[in-house]
């Protein structure tokens, strides 16, 4: 749906506040002829952790929400949870028939190819706990397998991480990231920061360590815009 401003309006679903503040200025960057449209459901993620995991009726839950974007008139979808980019890519398979009628990503898609094109022989995967952790090591191992790309993957949690993002303390943010580092990164040729929450320490940390640090914020944005400049809206 074009707005009335005239720009293609881009639903951002969310499942923890942290991550839009990051989101919304990747957009600002790459993406800024977008109108942005917040949806979030602030209990998605804290009940992954309560339920032990993805639940269907979590899963159902994320997909309505992005069924909605979409009945509502989003040119585009952008799920910045990572724990829920499942829900993307099934919700993209099932309806491979006709296509979905507009882009949908999953929050570490563009990020993940980035890896995997980059030539990189190791990378120190971080996030702010064990849940999105455990889920973005399985999911860069699965698409590193499809891809043919030999890489070691090392993850880690910044422990404290949530709470520094959650206060905006990004300068916090990026020593608890080196701190990380310096712990479980030896001999890696890059960082990934699996969530959004974390991307705003990525320039000061690969300042601090001298290596590539990739972010999914900006590269999504990109690969969003990109999608939704190509196809558009179909009928």
């Amino acid at each position: 749906m074009t707005t009335q401003t005239g720009r293609p309006l881009v639903a951002l679903v969310s499942a923890v506040r942290a991550a839009i503040p990051p989101a919304e200025a990747a957009f600002a960057a790459e993406f800024p002829g977008a109108e942005l449209w917040n949806i979030l459901d602030d209990r998605l993620l804290a009940e992954v952790d309560d339920r032990g995991g993805l639940t269907p009726e979590l899963a159902s839950r994320m997909e309505r929400l992005i069924r909605h974007a979409i009945t509502e008139g989003a040119d585009g979808v952008l799920v910045t949870c990572s724990v829920y980019g499942s829900v993307v890519h099934a919700l993209k398979a099932a309806d491979a028939t006709a296509g979905l009628p507009v882009p949908a990503f999953a929050s570490d898609d563009a990020a993940f190819a980035a890896v995997l094109a980059g030539g990189h022989r190791s990378v120190l995967l971080l996030s702010p706990a064990r849940a999105p952790l455990a889920d973005s090591f399985e999911r860069l191992s699965a698409a590193a397998t499809a891809a043919g790309v030999d890489i070691a993957i090392t993850a880690a949690v910044a422990e404290g991480a949530p709470a520094a993002a959650a206060a905006g303390d990004v300068e916090m943010l990026a020593e608890i990231l080196h701190d990380t580092y310096l712990t479980d990164g030896a001999g890696v040729d890059a960082v990934l920061l699996g969530q959004y929450s974390l991307s705003p320490a990525g320039p000061a940390l690969a300042e601090r360590i001298g290596l590539p640090v990739l972010t999914a914020p900006h590269r999504a944005a990109v690969a969003l815009r990109e999608a939704v400049e190509q196809g558009g809206r179909l009928p």
